[in-house]
């Protein structure tokens, strides 16, 4: 069989960082406040100027980098953002465009906060299929540009960041112990579509506008998706939590993050936690995460990864990964 095999990572975040200090300047909150609900001290703030695509290509380089490849090896580029650059084209053609790349396909997921483990599935689905060799697959925002500064419930929560893995395909056994990705489930319930969303788009308002969200019932649904579907995915590979190195999530909120841990009955010494520093980014979190304790040392060749997601639209997913 085909598997896609993680050959390396990276991960960019803009310069400006911002405190939870120096957003209370101007924005009716505390430092204490922030980090007694969320687990967040500061984030990244894209630059005036900086786009979602400039973001993507320097996680996208830095992944290549590690992976000793030039961009001419990818032939499936697959972004997944909920802050393109433009409404069309899709921004995974403006990285194309920047990394140099002449062949292959590009295109956009749009999954909000579960987008990375939507497209790292969709890629490996592409690479099981026969239909892509080496992939790069990318998770970027500037959610800075889509917040309501006013709103104190949801601006001190995001971030801007990207981060990168990319796939090659091998012919492997099937086996558990092979590295690579061992599989992946997604769910999706449309009935909560406004319980995070944001009140704009083209066809709506012709207008990008802001996020909203009901934090009591993203928190309520998102402990319980982001365990089961965790359970789900070790179900699918013969794995169990035992089996389990590492978890990364989505660094959502300090909160749901414990709230998932406890419900899988689990060390916390086992999950990768960022939110601290880089607050809620959206597609780009989990990658930012794998980054940060690959080049920490942290995560380590065979080590078995669990990653999980939820997002607005209900979205939510989970993925099992052997490095």
């Amino acid at each position: 069989m085909r598997r896609a095999r993680v050959l390396g990572c990276g991960s960019y975040l803009p310069a400006q960082v911002v405190t939870n200090e120096q957003l209370s300047a101007f924005v009716d909150t505390t430092d204490a406040w922030i980090v007694e609900r969320t687990g967040i001290r500061q984030r990244h703030l894209a630059a005036d100027g900086e786009l979602t695509s400039d973001l993507g290509t320097a996680a996208a380089q830095a992944a290549l980098a590690m992976a000793e490849l030039q961009p001419s090896a990818i032939d499936l580029l697959v972004l997944a953002t909920s802050t393109p650059d433009n409404t069309f084209p899709a921004t995974a053609t403006a990285i194309q465009r920047n990394l140099g790349m002449t062949r292959g396909v590009a295109f956009d997921i749009q999954a909000v906060c579960s987008g990375f483990v939507y497209a790292l599935a969709v890629a490996d689905n592409f690479i099981k299929a026969g239909q892509a060799q080496t992939a790069l697959v990318i998770g970027a925002e500037t959610f800075s540009r889509i917040l309501d500064w006013q709103d104190r419930g949801t601006c001190v929560l995001f971030g801007d960041g990207a981060g990168a893995v990319v796939l090659r395909s091998e012919a492997l056994t099937g086996e558990a112990s092979e590295r690579g990705v061992l599989g992946t489930v997604l769910g999706t319930d449309g009935r909560h579509y406004e319980q995070l969303w944001v009140d704009g788009g083209p066809s709506s308002t012709g207008t990008a506008g802001h996020l909203r969200m009901n934090g009591r019932e993203v928190f309520r649904h998102a402990v319980a998706n982001l365990a089961d579907a965790s359970r789900q995915v070790l179900d699918l590979t013969g794995l169990t939590l035992a089996d389990v190195d590492w978890i990364v999530p989505h660094q959502a909120n300090r909160r749901i993050i414990d709230g998932v841990t406890r419900r899988l009955g689990l060390n916390e010494a086992r999950v990768i936690m960022t939110v601290d520093r880089h607050a809620n980014t959206s597609a780009a979190s989990i990658p930012l995460a794998i980054t940060e304790a690959v080049l920490d040392g942290r995560i380590q060749p065979n080590h078995l990864l669990v990653l999980n997601a939820m997002g607005g639209g209900f979205t939510w997913g989970a993925a099992a990964l052997r490095w």
